[in-house]
Parts: C-alpha cells; sequence; structure tokens
C-alpha cells in the first residue's frame, strides 16, 4: 500500500466539504438563537456576566454579541455584521443577526441536496440586488428644503418624523416606558448639532438615583466637579457672562529636585531659587486674571496656591478636565484651548451666559449653559441601578444614531415587519418568473425574509402562523405597510401607528446579512493549526530558549 503523506503538522484539525458548511451553519444557528429573543418590543434581555464577574444587561444586539467570547472561526462573521450594523446605523443589531442566521439556515436543504454553493451565493447576491432596489422604489421620502429656509411648519414637521423614528427605536428597548420622554430628548440633542452631526459632541454622564424622568438635557457642557484643593469652597459658583480660559498648563509649584540637578554655595542662591518658582507662577496667575477670564479650567491640575489666588479675585478654577469635556466646552463657548498664558487675548477665551454649579444625585455638576454657538450638548442619565443606566446609554446612543441617520437619509419605511413581508411577497413573485435553480434559492430568501415579523409574534406570545397568513393575504392584495401590531395581537398598516424606521437601516440589515451568509457559504475547508507544544501556557522561559520547545 501507499504510504500516507503527512502535509501538515501532527494534531492540525482540517475538515472539509459538505459536513464543514453544514457545522458552519449549525455553529451559526446557535449564535443567532443566543439573541432571537431580543427582538421587538416585547423582547427579552440578556444578561452576561464576562470573566471579571462584571454583569451587563442588554438588550442591544451588537452589546450582546462583543461580550460572547466566541471561538468558532465561522460564527465571528456574524460578530462583526452586528458590530458593523451597529456602527453604521446605531441600530437593527439583532435584525441583522437574525438575517443571517435565517437564510443559513434555509440554504441548508439545499447544500445537503448537492446544490453547488456557489450557485446559492450567486442566487443571493441577485436578491439581494433585488430588494434594495425595491426598498428604494416603496420608500418615503421626506421632502427636505434647505435648512435656511425651513418655515416653522416643515421643521415641526421633521422633528414629528424624527421623534417616530426615535421611538421606534427606543421601544424595544429597557426605556420602552419612557420612550416619549426619551425621543424628545434625543431629537432635541441631535437637533442642537451642526451640520456633521458629530456623535461625541453629545456627551453622555451618568448619575445612580433618582428616577428615570429626572435625567435631562443641558444644551451646552456639563461635566463632574473635578478634584479641588483649599480654597475651592470660597470661590463663587455663578456667573452670568463669564469669560472662559481653557488651558492645557499647569498652575502649582514644582518640587525642582525632579527636573533639574542644580548645586548652590549659600543660602542666598537657593532662596532666589524658590523665588523664582514662585514669581514664575504668579507670573502665570496675574497674566490669567488680567485677561478677564472668570472661568479657569485646565487639563493638567491646578495647584492649592492657585486656587487661592483665584478665589481672592472671585474667579472660578477647575483643574484636571478630562481632555473631551474640555473639548466639548471650546466646541461649545468657543475660544481655544492655550498652552502658554502669554497671549491670553479676548480671542482665546470662550463666554456663555450662565455658569453654575449644581448638585445632581451624589454629584456635583459644573454646568455651562446658554452658548453662543452651542452645537454640543450633555445628556445627564439618571436611574436606579447602574446597569439599568448603563442600557438606558447604550439605548440612547441607538436612538441618536438613527435620528442622524434620518436626518442625513431623509427616506423611512415601516417597521414591525411590515418591510420585510413586502420584500418577502416581491421576491417570491420575482422567483416565479425565472427558470432554473435560482427560482428555489430566491424563494427561500423570500421565505427568510419573514423571519422579522414571525419572531415578533413569538416574542410577544402570538399566534405566528396565524398572523403571517392574514399578513401575507394582505400584502398580496396591495395591503403595503401591514406588519404585526404588538398591543392588539393582530396586523395593522404599521405607517399609519408611526412604526417608522429610516430605509438605510433595513437596506444595511439585508445587505451585511447576505454578505455574511455568502461569506459563511463560501468556506469548505477549515484548517486549525495546533499551538505549539510548550508555550501552551503563559509563555515562560521555557520555549523560548532555543528551537520551538518541542513537547517531551
Amino acid at each position: 500500500q501507499q504510504p500516507q503523506i503527512i502535509l501538515l503538522k501532527e494534531g492540525t484539525d482540517s475538515s472539509q466539504g459538505k459536513p464543514q458548511l453544514i457545522s458552519n451553519i449549525n455553529a451559526c444557528q446557535a449564535i443567532v438563537d443566543a439573541v432571537r429573543t431580543t427582538l421587538g418590543p416585547r423582547g427579552m434581555d440578556k444578561l452576561i456576566v464576562d470573566a471579571g464577574g462584571k454583569a451587563t444587561i442588554s438588550n442591544d444586539g451588537a452589546t450582546i454579541m462583543k461580550l460572547l467570547d466566541i471561538v468558532h472561526p465561522a460564527a465571528k462573521t456574524l460578530v462583526d455584521i452586528a458590530k458593523s450594523q451597529d456602527a453604521e446605523v446605531g441600530d437593527g443589531t439583532t435584525s441583522v443577526v437574525l438575517l443571517a442566521g435565517e437564510f443559513l439556515k434555509l440554504c441548508k436543504p439545499f447544500i445537503e441536496e448537492g446544490v453547488h454553493p456557489q450557485i446559492i451565493v450567486r442566487a443571493f447576491r441577485k436578491a439581494t440586488y433585488l430588494t434594495v432596489q425595491k426598498i428604494n422604489e416603496i420608500s418615503v421620502k421626506i421632502k427636505k428644503d434647505d435648512p435656511k429656509e425651513k418655515t416653522s411648519d416643515q421643521i415641526r414637521e421633521q422633528r414629528e418624523l424624527l421623534m417616530k423614528c426615535a421611538s421606534t427605536a427606543l421601544s424595544s428597548k429597557l426605556v420602552s416606558q419612557q420612550k416619549d420622554f426619551f425621543s424628545k430628548m434625543v431629537v432635541d440633542a441631535v437637533m442642537i448639532l451642526d451640520e456633521l452631526l458629530p456623535l461625541n459632541m453629545i456627551g453622555m454622564k451618568k448619575v445612580t438615583g433618582g428616577a428615570l424622568e429626572d435625567s435631562q438635557l443641558i444644551a451646552g457642557v456639563a461635566f463632574k466637579k473635578t478634584f479641588s484643593y483649599a480654597g475651592f469652597e470660597m470661590q463663587p459658583k455663578s456667573y452670568k457672562n463669564p469669560k472662559i480660559a481653557l488651558l492645557n498648563i499647569e498652575l502649582e509649584l514644582k518640587a525642582e529636585k525632579e527636573n533639574a540637578e542644580i548645586r548652590v554655595d549659600n543660602v542666598d542662591e537657593y532662596q532666589s531659587i524658590v523665588d523664582a518658582e514662585w514669581s514664575i507662577l504668579y507670573d502665570k496667575l496675574e497674566k490669567i486674571h488680567k485677561s478677564g477670564a472668570k472661568c479657569v479650567l485646565s487639563k493638567l491640575p491646578i495647584g492649592d496656591v492657585a486656587t487661592q489666588y483665584f478665589a481672592d479675585r472671585d474667579m472660578f478654577c477647575a483643574g484636571r478636565v478630562s481632555d473631551d469635556d474640555l473639548k466639548r466646552t471650546m466646541k461649545a463657548c468657543g475660544g481655544a484651548i492655550q498652552s502658554s498664558v502669554s497671549s491670553m487675548t479676548d480671542d482665546v477665551l470662550g463666554t456663555c451666559e450662565n455658569f453654575n454649579e449644581r448638585q445632581i444625585g451624589g454629584e456635583r455638576y459644573n454646568i455651562f449653559t446658554g452658548c453662543p454657538q452651542a452645537s454640543t450638548c450633555t445628556i445627564i442619565m439618571r436611574g436606579g441601578a447602574e446597569q439599568f443606566i448603563e442600557e438606558t446609554e447604550r439605548s440612547l446612543h441607538d436612538a441618536i444614531m438613527i435620528v442622524r441617520r434620518a436626518i442625513k437619509n431623509d427616506a423611512i419605511v415601516a417597521g414591525g415587519g411590515a418591510i420585510e413581508m413586502e420584500l418577502s411577497k416581491y421576491l417570491r413573485d420575482y422567483s416565479r418568473t425565472i427558470p432554473g435553480k435560482e427560482q428555489l434559492l430566491i424563494g427561500a430568501m423570500a421565505k427568510a425574509l419573514e423571519v422579522i415579523p414571525r419572531q415578533l409574534c413569538d416574542n410577544a406570545g402570538f399566534d405566528a402562523t396565524n398572523i403571517l397568513n392574514k399578513l401575507r393575504q394582505k400584502h398580496a392584495t396591495g395591503g403595503r405597510w401591514f406588519g404585526v401590531d404588538i398591543t392588539t395581537e393582530d396586523i395593522a398598516d404599521n405607517f399609519e401607528t408611526f412604526v417608522w424606521e429610516p430605509a438605510v437601516v433595513k437596506i444595511n440589515a439585508i445587505t451585511a446579512a447576505s454578505e455574511a451568509t455568502c461569506l459563511i457559504l463560501s468556506v469548505d475547508e477549515t484548517v486549525k493549526n495546533p499551538k505549539a507544544g510548550g508555550e501552551g501556557g503563559p509563555g515562560g522561559p521555557m520555549g523560548r530558549g532555543r528551537g520551538r520547545g518541542r513537547p517531551m
């Protein structure tokens, strides 16, 4: 007989062919089951405890996927599409994973029967192209004129629309009870931003305690009171129209021993060195005072001498302000961050109408409001438990992303499974018109799209088959926007009931899911290298010596 040829190092697993594909598909199904029940207004939440023992309660598909420690290589693609959906549109992360899983599930019988994966991939690419076109065709455009010439009615209309989108995004989250309150807050926050809608200009501050309704939106900047020295309490805590100096300088005495070595012969020379240091500090302080600034914010510490100096002159100072807070203050109040005090002219100082310090929960916050060119705002979130506030923050992040998207791309579709049913019907009708295997495959994709309304029903405990039949009948007779209505356990025209989502969410979800499916289908072999012996543990001194440290 022939000698066996050894190609790969011993201990390498390689599996290939059909069984490999099927096992990849099964692995993806297992992941989908982890997030399946979080979809929709009646979705449940997941509690994930990581290795450090920190518990996270979340309903956001992407968050759950990130926290799951997934080893299976093919299943990681699902995590990636959830992340990309989160980064691109912010919401719809669960839907993406669900769709991808369902696509794979419906391909499985074809693969078992020996259809070549590339044929499936081709059919899916085609179907995806068709669905995206269809979404663009039937989505409802909102007319958007130049923001400068908007009448108050148009602005009101746009706000209404954005609030509908935000509350749809929030309805599947923990805070769905207060979604009216929060969607208004989110829309206000996004409306404050400038044209580019940068996300980091919305500050999120979390304060435990109080109720959810105590959360507030501040049209300006708020940050926690920083670490302070003696003399801080003597400073006035509120100003009208102060000038604000933003610095990147230390205002404190430094012990000279760390910076330089100086040889001195007598005490006078030593004294003059110490004096020089004091005079440098006082010189800096005097320049700041002369510039007329009333609030001094610095990224680096402000020492006790400086604090008292400012307090005597009725000025407020805060040292060790974190970088993004300082940048946000700069955006809100104007001015520039200075790294020397030599040129403290008026144009580098910011101003705002009111500055005050407020107690919020157990923390004190410094709040700047009434900023002239404010393009930044801060949301202060309150709530009972820490996990709860974190989940609120994630939900608000989703809603903010959705509102941004809706402002930029102004096409919307009806949510609640309506658009999926419509696309499903369209694909099914289309598949009847083409010959060959693609007919079955596009039909399979049409069936897969129904997973969203079905899962919505399952999560709410409705009879899914019944409701899906009603929906199919409605869509076949031209009821384009009919979807699941959770409140009445029936179907409803979701466009009328304002379950709206930006079309870009759906487009992105379907393309990402389809791409992931194609990727997983086109893999037919996995080669896993064994861990190099001797370095299995934390690579200690062993196995680092000579060669590779072969296992004995």
